[in-house]
């Protein structure tokens, strides 16, 4: 279990909580911010879960790409926006470029 799915569990436990709270108080405001922590900490969750799923790929891999695959995945738990981001683009182009055939 990595540190993005520690922070993550920990987060969505603080949503939870955060949430409880507002429904017994009545606070509408810190009820949505729990919800919204909750939300957060599951999604990192999930990328944590697959930074450690791709890890697992590394050490599969054919030994001349295993150190290039690992500076690729230091960098995604460093910069986990940034590749998201990344990722998404990629996704949009490669999408845009399917439906132009």
């Amino acid at each position: 279990m990595t540190n993005h799915r520690i922070d993550a569990a920990a987060e969505t436990l603080t949503g939870k909580a955060q949430s409880a709270l507002g429904r017994l108080t009545g606070d509408s405001r810190l009820q949505l911010d729990g919800r919204l922590n909750e939300v957060k900490g599951k999604a990192r969750d999930a990328y944590g879960r697959v930074i450690d799923g791709l890890d697992g790929l590394v050490e599969k891999a054919p030994s001349d790409l295993r150190e290039p695959a690992r500076t690729g995945l230091d960098f995604a738990r460093r910069k986990p926006l940034l590749t998201t981001g990344i990722v998404a683009g990629l996704a949009l182009l490669l999408s845009s470029m399917g439906r132009r055939r």
